[in-house]
């Protein structure tokens, strides 16, 4: 179906073609229409326009008033004012609101165009490392990055997934030498829910039990260093006990990203050592062009703004001088495989800001070498830390750092008391509960993390984020599973369109605010900003409630047909909220 257009961009059209008309050499002519309290909105592009061509604004915008035709029947617009020294106060209609909103409804995809031009998108996200537990750190690349990835889907880009786990590097020589020496310590019976939790308990005593040794005994601290060069020359034996290391982390990372609600395929896992084959050539690449050049022996891209503490140039270091790669080569090779072989037009990279001076060198290396150009272009999604309740980096009474897991269950119970304490006025079974809990929990944890902007730190506060107030998805959730009861209420009453009656302000509220949903989501895709799609929920359940507490949906006191406009109303509410929500990552039970 062809997309719907909202109302601000056809009242924007319809005073930019009567500026034209005003005053022709001004060319198109761009109103800077915005939304306004005043009026429904606001076109303040007059001021300019005027200046520019010496005109008085005032005078000017009465003639682009006189060009526009208002109030007569089936038009958008119901009244302007000229306002202060030329600003345009605009009004829409009743009518034309609900024909809009009709459009919206008719459609699967609730009127949100596909994007003209979509390309290809490489999304770096949820990169935990082999062997280590996962932390609250790795919530946030996580999350945003899963809600990136299903916005930019759902405007019609094509989304390649990667998730570069650190699953290289020389601690593996301590590893898989312990595991030679000990072989049964990766012996567990898979099976069952609990199976991630011991593939983590398994590799959590190996790693602790070889870093004892490896720091205690020089013998052994020996003959790890061999098995590091052993597992770079690719000896088999070294390599086959790698993978044991890298399957048994994935079955726990699996079980996270499970609890998380979030999908991760096997395909899209492309770690470290994914680029190792290429490591040499990417060197070779930009040491033959000049990018990079020999410095102390070791290969370095230079750049004018980068210092160090002393003063002096601060480098990249693709390659050591005893010949080891940095975690620049890897990013390199990485960038050079999802531009040649994925055909990425862009690349987003879901990683802590602490990273951004690491990957700002990395992006103009790419550049300087002609892998990131005019047609392919790289960010850093970059995120601030997630802080404890007294404004200090997250870290548990003993000082470490909190264990994901921990914290997603102890969400899920403080969720499922939350909800069953209203579960007998609704008849909730006992496995609604569990299920409701789950979704209300982990969707807690989600929305606090999508909600703020992700440059910015957050206080990671249970308490808050499952409250039944407040910017918190239970608060969104229960509007949903408030309109659905409405609508099981109204049973043989249909959600229908009335376009012919006059609206209530808190019906134009909400109706006006459902308008934007594509303009929202368009805007989001652009600015990978999820906080501002959050946003667009949260208001949007305020309406609602405004709504709910102004006008009756369900009352004997209403004519049928104003019945079924409101019924209509939240209906697509219910469905913008349902939609959105799914966006970010987040259910919404039917009955709450």
């Amino acid at each position: 179906m062809a997309s719907v257009h909202s109302l601000a961009s056809t009242v924007n059209q319809r005073v930019a073609d009567a500026l034209s008309a005003a005053l022709p050499e001004a060319g198109a002519a761009d109103p800077l229409l915005r939304r306004s309290d005043r009026a429904d909105f606001q076109a303040n592009g007059i001021l300019a326009l005027a200046k520019k061509a010496k005109a008085n604004p005032r005078e000017l915008a009465t003639q682009v008033v006189a060009g526009l035709p208002t109030g007569s029947a089936g038009d958008v617009i119901k009244e302007i004012e000229v306002s202060g020294p030329g600003f345009l106060n605009i009004t829409v209609a009743d009518r034309a609101i609900i024909e809009t909103l009709a459009a919206r409804a008719a459609d699967d995809r609730l009127g949100v165009p596909l994007a003209e031009q979509p390309g290809t998108t490489v999304v770096d996200y949820a990169q935990p490392n082999v062997a280590k537990e996962m932390h609250v750190g790795h919530l946030r690349s996580a999350v945003i990055g899963a809600a990136m990835v299903e916005i930019l889907e759902f405007t019609g880009e094509k989304v390649v997934r990667r998730h570069h786990i650190g699953d290289w590097g020389t601690q593996f020589g301590m590893l898989i030498q312990y595991l030679t020496e000990h072989p049964h310590e990766l012996d567990h019976k898979h099976g069952g829910p609990e199976e991630g939790e011991a593939a983590m308990s398994s590799l959590n005593r190996l790693y602790k039990a070889s870093r004892v040794l490896f720091d205690s005994d020089e013998d052994f601290k020996a003959r790890s260093r061999d098995r590091v060069v052993a597992l770079q020359a690719g000896d088999p034996e070294t390599l086959a006990l790698w993978q044991r290391f890298v399957d048994e982390s994935k079955i726990y990372f699996y079980s996270v990203f499970n609890k998380l609600d979030m999908e991760i395929n096997d395909p899209d896992v492309v770690g470290e050592s994914g680029y190792n084959a290429m490591l040499e050539e990417t060197c070779q690449i930009l040491e033959d062009s000049g990018v990079a050049v020999r410095s102390d022996g070791a290969l370095c891209v230079f750049f004018d703004d980068v210092k160090g503490p002393d003063g002096k140039p601060s480098p990249l270091i693709v390659k050591k001088s005893n010949g080891g790669y940095g975690y620049a080569a890897t990013d390199l090779s990485a960038i050079r495989d999802r531009v040649k072989n994925l055909g990425a037009s862009t690349l987003v990279y879901v990683v802590d800001a602490r990273q951004s001076l690491h990957f700002k060198m990395v992006f103009e290396t790419a550049r300087r070498a002609g892998w990131l150009n005019e047609d392919v272009h790289a960010v850093q999604l970059a995120f601030g830390t997630v802080l404890g309740k007294d404004g200090k980096p997250f870290k548990t009474r003993e000082g470490e750092t909190v264990r994901l897991v921990d914290l997603l269950d102890e969400a899920v119970d403080r969720a499922t008391a939350v909800v069953r304490e209203k579960a007998d006025k609704v008849g909730l079974t006992e496995e609604e509960i569990v299920e409701n809990g789950r979704y209300v929990g982990i969707g807690a944890v989600k929305y606090a993390d999508l909600s703020t902007s992700a440059s910015r730190d957050y206080k990671f506060d249970l308490d808050q984020m499952v409250s039944l107030n407040g910017d918190t998805s239970v608060y969104l959730q229960y509007a949903y599973a408030r309109i659905r009861s409405i609508i099981r209420r109204a049973g043989e009453s249909k959600p229908t369109a009335h376009p012919e009656l006059e609206l209530a302000p808190a019906e134009r509220a909400l109706g006006l605010h459902l308008d934007r949903f594509a303009e929202v989501l368009s805007e989001v895709a652009a600015s990978y900003e999820p906080h501002k799609l959050a946003a667009y929920l949260y208001q949007l359940a305020s309406h609602l409630t405004t709504f709910y507490d102004q006008c009756q949906v369900i009352s004997a006191d209403n004519p049928p047909e104003v019945v079924e406009n409101r019924l209509f109303l939240v209906d697509l509410t219910a469905r913008t909220l349902h939609q959105g929500m799914a966006l970010l990552g987040i259910r919404t039970p039917e009955r709450l």
